[in-house]
């Protein structure tokens, strides 16, 4: 016996309750057509690692940077700066919604430049939001809502992995320009350039500002001017994903500096960046979204309704991340103790991908591996191939992803070894 209501199947499973007086039913599944989602490629990977028995194995998939020990590492500038916030003894009071004010204005002198004269001239508007994802999908909404061209992004092709479900989910379209050749595990400067050529007026175009993701390949600066020329010609909206500040060469300078470039020549950019990386600050989620307009009436009228697509989703954002990354920028003593551990940071990437390339020469590798040690930042694309990559998992217990990207945070002085042994033994 079935009872239909409000277009709901109810199935009975009894007769009138006697105590009740009413029919016992029960509601058949919401849920039934929701099917089963596949697995994230990097936490499959963790995963696997974590139920593997040898002690030599490597978990190379996951992007947060470890010390030469392999260890989470906390940043003393970090330490040093939770300290002074506890000693205020300050309240928990929710922040407005575009988040910590000294922390938006430090996050934008940080990647613009503290002269800039978008910031003296009001003409831009800094958001804190949630991390760099969190930026990512705030930049999305407000591109789907007031973006008058087409809602269009091109990516690099490839490009970090949650770009195309943020701008989908957000009801953008999704396109792409060429940029890794595998041929060379370089930048296909060329290739870009042609499809880039090709791309509608007024579309927008998602630029890495430093240490591409996944590859490592970033363009030179020569190269970056070529494509400022060409997308100013082209009338493209340039979004630029800053994820890496600092982390990339140990500069916080040079890594900004195609982001301060395109500012110079007339770009009025959209910008976000993550505090993840550069400063640790992984789960306390901490990041900004820059828009850079005509002028500072423009820029109201944009942070207004950047506020109005906040307050549904979260409201506000959280506040001890804040506290910590505006802390150590706005005090002199931490933002130098910041710079020499980023510094330091990028260094030892920079080292190991160096040993790496000199362990695998040392191995006997007729395979030129210079790409090991051109490429920059976190990752680093291998070349490896899929079957390669599963003789490497299998025999050597080192995981990574299928593509042949690894976390070069991954290695250290006590592993690289073992890691180019693998390798060769592969790529024989």
């Amino acid at each position: 016996m079935a009872l239909l209501k409000s277009n709901k199947l109810f199935y009975c499973v009894g007769n009138i309750s006697p105590s009740l007086g009413v029919f016992s039913c029960r509601n058949s599944s919401w849920w039934g057509g929701v099917q089963m989602g596949p697995p994230d490629p990097i936490l499959g990977v963790t995963e696997a690692f974590k139920r593997d028995t040898n002690p030599k194995k490597m978990n190379l998939g996951v992007g947060a940077y470890r010390d030469d020990q392999g260890k989470p590492f906390v940043l003393s500038c970090v330490r040093k700066a939770e300290a002074l916030i506890a000693a205020k003894q300050m309240d928990k009071e929710y922040l407005g919604i575009g988040g910590l004010a000294e922390f938006s204005k430090a996050c934008a002198q940080l990647a613009l430049g503290p002269d800039n004269e978008v910031l003296k001239s009001g003409r831009s508007i800094t958001v804190q939001t949630i991390s760099g994802t969190g930026s990512l999908r705030i930049g999305a909404n407000f591109l789907s809502r007031f973006h008058p061209g087409p809602k269009d992004v091109y990516l690099p092709k490839p490009s970090w992995g949650n770009h195309t479900p943020i701008f989908r989910d957000a009801g953008m379209s999704l396109k792409a320009y060429r940029y890794y050749d595998p041929s060379t595990c370089g930048f296909d400067f060329n290739g870009a350039l042609d499809d880039i050529s090709n791309i509608p007026a007024q579309s927008v175009i998602m630029l890495h500002a430093c240490a591409h993701n996944p590859t490592g390949v970033d363009p030179r600066p020569e190269q970056w001017k070529e494509i400022s020329d060409l997308v100013m010609k082209k009338d493209l909206l340039v979004f630029f994903d800053m994820a890496y500040q600092g982390f990339a060469s140990g500069d916080i300078d040079k890594d900004a500096w195609a982001v301060r470039y395109f500012i110079e020549q007339g770009h009025n950019i959209v910008l976000s960046q993550s505090f993840a990386k550069n400063m640790g600050l992984y789960g306390e989620r901490v990041g900004g979204f820059t828009v850079v307009c005509k002028d500072a009436e423009e820029a109201k009228r944009v942070e207004s309704q950047l506020k109005i697509l906040i307050r549904p989703i979260y409201s506000n954002p959280p506040m001890n991340g804040a506290r910590i990354a505006s802390t150590i920028l706005n005090t002199a003593e931490l933002r130098s103790i910041w710079l020499e551990e980023v510094h330091d940071m990028a260094n030892r990437i920079i080292k190991m991908r160096e040993q790496l390339a000199a362990n695998l020469k040392k191995e006997g590798s007729s395979h030129n591996w210079q790409h090991v040690i051109d490429q920059i930042g976190m990752f680093c694309f291998t070349g490896l191939k899929p079957e390669q990559v599963e003789r490497l998992t299998k025999e050597f217990s080192v995981y990574m992803t299928k593509d042949g990207r690894i976390s070069m945070a991954g290695v250290t002085s006590g592993n690289v070894g073992y890691l180019a042994q693998g390798i060769h033994a592969v790529t024989k």
